[in-house]
């Protein structure tokens, strides 16, 4: 009689999800390898379930690109009536699973994951939930995104991407205790920076009246750079845009110091100087600690100062 099969081993075991097309399983592998070599400069010697990760997320969103590009130039060719849903959370979660199965991916991503000796449930639990929100009405408006997406509806999201998520629940000693969800330390694959696209943005001050009309004065500027992320309808070709806004609150103190660095760059000689002086101090405190560091820590011994002779010096 047979040994029943552990866990482990069913996951092992070819989906049973569908049947996947050779082409297709065989295309699949081919940009897993190439992302894993080209994109993340890694093999499989040093590579990690989070490396695999990014490979097969990087590989599947390959596949929304083209459909992402197609849907916004029909977009602005047939010009629609938009939707604009601003919201200050979105409950987006985890996007690798959505994505294969709105582009009807899964099978064949199954088959290729499992002919290349990985699981796929493991890689799909190492996503960071993208938890922008405190639950409920970032779920909703979630929601809503992916069903206008599969509704074909000209729809776009406008939020805040956070830096950090809902938070990270633990349990300790019978407790519960939360702490900062940190969801992208490791970088998100599914987002796309758009810095042409960057704007400040002008809080508080007062209007002022002028000859030349009102002005705003006194303001505090942060500013806003923009993350888009594809948002796939299900099995219809079309993808709609999220976008997030990162905030930066320093502007001000940025363009000041930028100031400072032209100002600076204009006299070739103070220019020199401070550069000069710069390499010579990283010098100091990496290399110089670095391998008297390593001369205490790893080979136990104290470094000694030795005095080079200069080349004039030997040939005396």
């Amino acid at each position: 009689m047979s040994k029943p099969l552990s866990d482990h081993d069913r996951k092992k075991q070819i989906s049973v999800r569908g049947l996947a097309g050779v082409e297709n399983v065989a295309e699949l592998k081919l940009a897993f390898n190439r992302h894993l070599h080209f994109t993340l400069v890694k093999d499989r010697n040093v590579a990690s379930k989070r490396d695999y990760y990014f490979a097969l997320a990087n590989t599947v969103r390959d596949h929304l690109v083209g459909r992402w590009i197609r849907t916004q130039q029909y977009y602005y060719e047939k010009d629609p009536k938009r939707v604009y849903y601003i919201s200050l959370e979105f409950y987006m979660g985890r996007t690798l699973q959505n994505t294969m199965v709105n582009l009807a991916l899964e099978n064949a991503c199954d088959e290729a994951v499992y002919q290349l000796g990985l699981d796929m449930e493991e890689l799909e639990d190492m996503e960071e939930d993208a938890g922008l929100g405190n639950g409920g009405l970032g779920r909703l408006a979630a929601c809503f995104l992916d069903s206008m997406a599969s509704l074909g509806l000209a729809a776009y999201g406008y939020g805040i991407r956070y830096e950090f998520g809902i938070f990270n629940q633990k349990i300790v000693k019978g407790w519960q205790v939360e702490e900062a969800d940190d969801w992208l330390r490791y970088g998100n694959p599914w987002e796309k920076a758009r810095p042409e696209y960057m704007r400040p943005v002008k809080f508080y001050g007062r209007t002022e009246h002028t000859p030349d009309g009102v002005k705003w004065v006194d303001t505090q500027v942060v500013l806003a750079l923009p993350y888009d992320t594809p948002i796939p309808g299900y099995r219809n070709n079309i993808v709609n845009t999220m976008r997030l806004f990162k905030v930066f609150a320093d502007y001000e103190a940025y363009i000041k110091c930028q100031d400072k660095v032209n100002e600076l760059y204009k006299n070739p000689k103070e220019w020199t100087k401070m550069v000069i002086h710069n390499i010579a101090g990283c010098g100091k405190f990496s290399s110089d600690r670095t391998i008297s560091q390593y001369a205490r820590e790893i080979w136990g011994v104290e470094p000694s100062l030795e005095k080079i002779p200069a080349p004039d010096e030997q040939l005396k």
